[in-house]
């Protein structure tokens, strides 16, 4: 194993968490943005109403993506054990 191996298996996990979190931090930022416009239009500055919409939106995201970070995650495993069954350089 030397440095080309360590930056193939951070490189794939870094983007890897990236794919898993795309789908819980887009909605939270798109009804954030929404609740802010909203809160910016009709001056209430109250932080409970960020929390609580962005915290179900969230909730619900992670109910509807589980089983696609769920693949991710099994991917990223199957892969590096793979990689550690036939060895690092082989390639694969």
């Amino acid at each position: 194993m030397n440095e080309a191996d360590v930056l193939e298996i951070a490189h794939s996990a870094l983007w890897a968490t990236i794919l898993m979190s795309a789908p819980l931090v887009g909605p939270a930022m798109l009804v954030g943005v929404g609740i802010a416009f909203g809160q910016a239009l009709t001056q209430i500055q109250e932080n409970t109403l960020t929390f609580v919409p962005k915290m179900l939106v969230v909730f619900f995201a992670i109910m509807f993506a589980s089983s696609f970070i769920g693949g991710q995650l099994q991917i990223l495993t199957e892969n590096l054990y793979r990689k550690i069954e036939y060895g690092f350089t082989a390639g694969v």
